[in-house]
Order: structure tokens, then C-alpha cells, then sequence
């Protein structure tokens, strides 16, 4: 394979070095010790490519602390969720405790009106619920359970 020449005397593919070579023994010197040290930085980098395993190792190792601080970053987020969904249930029990302290429940106010409607039926039920609670208390004493 043969590089192509430019105009001004340099080749392409190479270190742009002019086509003429060296003029001296020192000259060629350099230019050998300063081939030598591109040639050892090529191969260097030729050998990082090639070590997979090492590469691998670098990337395993990346993505384990990126994945260290995503997982700081949710429990974080996690914990900001929770506080903030128990101080809005706290304060909606708070509320709805407030409310049936100062107001009394709907079936309640309900049954009281029907009571006042119906004095007859509210007598009655009365003396029914005072029967079970006889009868209850004369078989506890009757069966020696006090």
C-alpha cells in the first residue's frame, strides 16, 4: 500500500512528515524517537479496546454507582410521598372529627324525629327492649352466672 503525496510535500495516512526524510543522523533520530512515542500511544490505546474484560469491569462499575444513586434519590422521593400522604389523611381525619363533634349524625337525627312523630311506636319499642333486657338478667340469675 502506497500513501498518496500532497502538494506540499506531506503524506497522507502518515505523521505529515515532509517526503524528503531526514537531512542529518540527529535529525533521523528525532524523527525515530518521536515515531516510537505515537507508536507506543496507538498501541496503548489498541490495547485498552482490546481488554473487554476490563472495559466491562469499568462499566459494571459505573452503572453500579449510578445505580446507588437512583435508588438514594427513590427512597428520598419515597419518603417525601409518604409524609406527605400522612399529613393529608391526618388532617382529613381531623376534619371529619371536627365535623361530627359539632354536628350530630344523620341517622340519629332521623330516628328522633320519627320518635317525636310517633310517640305510640316509641313507647313500645321501649317496653320490648326492656322485656329482653328482664328476661336476660332472670336467666343469668337463674343459671348462677352473677
Amino acid at each position: 500500500m502506497t500513501d498518496a503525496t500532497s502538494r506540499d510535500g506531506t503524506r497522507s495516512g502518515s505523521t505529515a512528515q515532509p517526503v524528503g526524510g531526514a537531512k542529518g543522523p540527529d535529525e533521523l533520530r528525532q524523527q525515530i524517537e518521536q515515531t516510537r512515542g505515537q507508536l507506543g500511544d496507538t498501541v496503548e490505546e489498541l490495547a485498552g479496546k482490546a481488554d473487554v474484560k476490563g472495559r466491562a469491569k469499568a462499566r459494571a462499575a459505573d452503572l453500579k454507582d449510578k445505580a446507588g444513586a437512583m435508588s438514594v434519590q427513590l427512597r428520598s422521593s419515597a419518603a417525601h410521598a409518604v409524609q406527605d400522604k400522612a399529613g393529608r389523611t391526618g388532617h382529613a381525619a381531623q376534619d371529619k372529627a371536627d365535623r361530627a363533634r359539632h354536628t350530630p349524625p344523620g341517622r340519629a337525627r332521623g330516628a328522633v324525629r320519627a320518635g317525636i312523630g310517633h310517640p305510640r311506636a316509641v313507647a313500645v319499642a321501649g317496653a320490648a327492649a326492656g322485656v329482653v333486657v328482664a328476661a336476660s338478667l332472670a336467666r343469668r340469675r337463674h343459671h348462677g352466672h352473677c
